[in-house]
């Protein structure tokens, strides 16, 4: 399968990084075909300007370098995000990657009558998360999971019909403990494998 994976964390020796290795390695090991797009090592920038956004709905981005990113879009079968959650979210620099990547005629397509999006990403059949919060479970539950809405409610509705999805979490990372990491670490190689 060609899965691109999408990594958003500023720190290089993070544990969100070393999630990001543990994704790469368990989908190497099953024998996929992987592309990387490391968003801060990348220095991809999020902010859509005044311009691109005039121009939003006339076609796919103009800018020279989103392509890199929409090609690997329409090349892939899977997604991968692994990020940290911040304020019961995506980081903003993720935010700004759909923003400006996931637009008119990339994932999606506007009606002609205005009525709803057409979906464009059908290529997509597997959408995944691997991710840490700082919160316990319970509150992220009670705060209505809006980061986990976002990539299985709007997000997935763009992909194929029949995608298959995972959604995991480290609570409580601010707490954690080695052995909780670990334990998270083989959770991930485990979901990965069954890919």
């Amino acid at each position: 399968m060609k899965i691109v994976v999408v990594h958003c964390h500023p720190v290089a020796e993070s544990y969100g990084a070393a999630l990001r290795d543990v994704v790469l390695g368990a989908l190497a090991a099953k024998g996929h075909d992987t592309r990387l797009l490391d968003l801060y090592a990348m220095g991809f920038d999020p902010v859509m300007t005044g311009d691109e956004r005039r121009a939003y709905n006339d076609g796919p981005p103009a800018d020279p370098a989103l392509s890199e990113h929409i090609e690997a879009l329409r090349w892939a079968e899977g997604l991968i995000l692994v990020y940290p959650t911040w304020w019961n979210a995506m980081p903003a620099m993720l935010k700004g990657w759909f923003d400006r990547v996931w637009a008119v005629d990339v994932a999606f397509r506007l009606a002609p009558d205005g009525g709803k999006i057409i979906p464009n990403m059908r290529n997509i059949g597997l959408l995944g998360v691997v991710t840490t919060g700082g919160a316990p479970r319970w509150t992220s539950w009670l705060m209505g999971q809006p980061g986990r809405r976002i990539i299985m409610r709007a997000i997935r509705a763009l992909c194929s019909p029949a995608a298959r999805t995972f959604f995991l979490v480290h609570y409580e990372i601010d707490a954690s403990t080695p052995a909780s990491r670990a334990a998270f670490v083989d959770r991930v190689r485990a979901r990965i494998a069954r890919i």
